[in-house]
């Protein structure tokens, strides 16, 4: 947030590259709210700054799809690019374009983040969760409990993992199946594929060579 004297200071204003479509995600962590929220899109826009948080008019807006594969770090990249192609568009362009005023409806507040959230509640679904290890990914990085056939209760930090829908009897974060390149572990709603983990103190690996290694029981 800048003083109202500095943003009148420049001729045409103050211009800020904000990552989201506002007036949805204003704040800190507009990349990976928008991802822990099951958007399928976000973008950018090209903000003639205020005095408020990102309350500004839109000069300039570009869209991109969120894919269910993307992390808080490749949407970030993707979004960059975006950033930069918009930002040197307007500046071309500043005289001929029109400033909007962001509609109050859809207001939603990106909050920084915090890492009490990294912690998965495995009674949530596997939508839910897959969707905290991806905007979460490359911080703080989701993490659990964990519990296998050679140590009780270590962080096991989870940087990626699939959805699968298959029947199973157990309880949200019993692990239904750690063996041989595979880590089924049932959740409140579908069964999680942990796919790439760090144990700590440990290297992040692939979940084959963890599995070579552990036999994983239970994850809290």
């Amino acid at each position: 947030l800048l003083p109202k004297v500095v943003l009148e200071t420049p001729k045409y204003g103050c211009l800020n590259i904000h990552a989201s479509l506002l007036p949805r995600w204003r704040g800190a962590a507009p990349i990976q709210r928008a991802i822990l929220a099951g958007d399928t899109q976000t973008g950018i826009g090209i903000m003639q700054m205020n005095e408020g948080l990102d309350t500004g008019d839109i000069l300039l807006e570009k869209t991109c799809a969120i894919t269910k594969s993307d992390t808080a770090q490749s949407l970030h990249d993707k979004l960059a690019i975006l950033g930069a192609q918009g930002i040197i568009e307007a500046l071309e362009n500043l005289e001929q374009l029109t400033p909007t005023v962001q509609d109050e409806a859809g207001i939603t507040y990106a909050k920084k983040l915090s890492k009490d959230e990294a912690w998965i509640d495995w009674n949530k679904s596997a939508v839910e969760i897959s969707q905290q290890i991806r905007a979460f990914n490359p911080y703080p990085i989701a993490q659990a409990n964990a519990t296998s056939n050679k140590f009780d209760n270590k962080v096991l930090r989870i940087l990626s993992a699939s959805i699968i829908d298959k029947a199973y009897n157990q309880k949200p974060g019993e692990v239904i199946e750690c063996t041989k390149g595979v880590c089924h572990v049932a959740t409140g709603d579908d069964v999680l594929n942990l796919e790439k983990v760090q144990l700590a103190g440990k290297k992040v690996v692939d979940i084959k060579d963890f599995t070579n290694a552990y036999n994983l029981t239970k994850l809290s």
